[in-house]
């Protein structure tokens, strides 16, 4: 039997059942529960969590709605997205999650449901997005492909979800800010992987703004796919020293050792 990593059909179109919407419902308690257990599985996992770009949040309006929007390649992402928004921007987030009605207790940490087999359900999805993006203690994150794609994935095609919601927002609060978000996960010279996050130059846009969904689509397209590219640029060389590090673990013993041994400066091997 072949294995199918990926698939072209959302989960809640083959499953298709109906399934009640799930909005967010966060409180003080089990956002601790959240942030701990979610740093701690970084944590556990990868080397360092490294990121750049963020004055392009805070040198804009930050007393409009935001929005973040990124490729989906794995598992990781949503929590990557987690500790995004609590520990470098200090918001809550708020992400449409397709398979929560499977794993509930996450609309605690900020997650709410969306079911793609109803036309109906997506829509309640999106409306809610709108109205969750307004209240500026919350940052919106979107994986707005819309099923999970392989990494590094050409070109890079998105649902029109987010130019609706983008477009919504501004008839409802007269403005709204778009990031695109790279996230890759690299191995530089420890033997486990690196968080690496680069975020984009900042989109605006206000009632002026009078594009139709499909070219906003490609808008936000074009500006994800050029963040991507750029960030994998940069990878290639092994520069990172203008990543700020949201942590970085201690070498192990024999990485220790290994870094001692390549400071001694031995001897020649006389020629026998």
């Amino acid at each position: 039997m072949v294995e199918q990593l990926y698939s072209d059909i959302p989960p809640t179109k083959l499953r298709n059942k109906k399934e009640k919407f799930t909005p967010a419902k966060t409180n003080k308690f089990w956002l601790w529960v959240a942030s701990f257990f979610f740093f701690n599985m970084l944590q556990n996992r990868f080397y360092a969590f490294r990121y750049r770009g963020e004055e392009n949040y805070y040198n804009g309006d930050t007393k409009i709605p935001t929005i973040l929007f990124a490729p989906h390649s794995n598992w990781w992402d949503g929590i990557v997205f987690y500790n995004i928004t609590h520990r470098i921007f200090h918001k809550e987030i708020r992400i449409m999650i397709e398979e929560l009605n499977r794993f509930p207790i996450l609309n605690h940490g900020g997650g709410y449901s969306v079911n793609k087999s109803s036309s109906q359900s997506v829509m309640q999805a999106l409306q809610y997005s709108v109205d969750v993006v307004g209240d500026l203690k919350n940052l919106l994150c979107i994986f707005p492909q819309g099923i999970i794609r392989p990494p590094h994935f050409r070109p890079i095609e998105f649902q029109t979800g987010l130019a609706y919601i983008a477009k919504n927002a501004v008839k409802k609060y007269g403005r709204v800010n778009l990031i695109p978000v790279a996230i890759d996960y690299t191995f530089f010279r420890d033997n486990r992987p690196e968080v690496v996050v680069d975020f984009g130059k900042r989109i605006e846009l206000d009632k002026s703004s009078n594009l139709d969904k499909k070219e906003l689509t490609h808008i936000f397209e074009k500006a994800l796919e050029d963040t991507c590219d750029e960030q994998f640029k940069e990878i290639s060389t092994g520069d990172v020293a203008n990543y700020n590090i949201l942590f970085k673990q201690h070498l192990k013993w024999y990485r220790r050792i290994e870094q001692r041994l390549k400071r001694i400066d031995l001897p020649p091997v006389a020629d026998v």
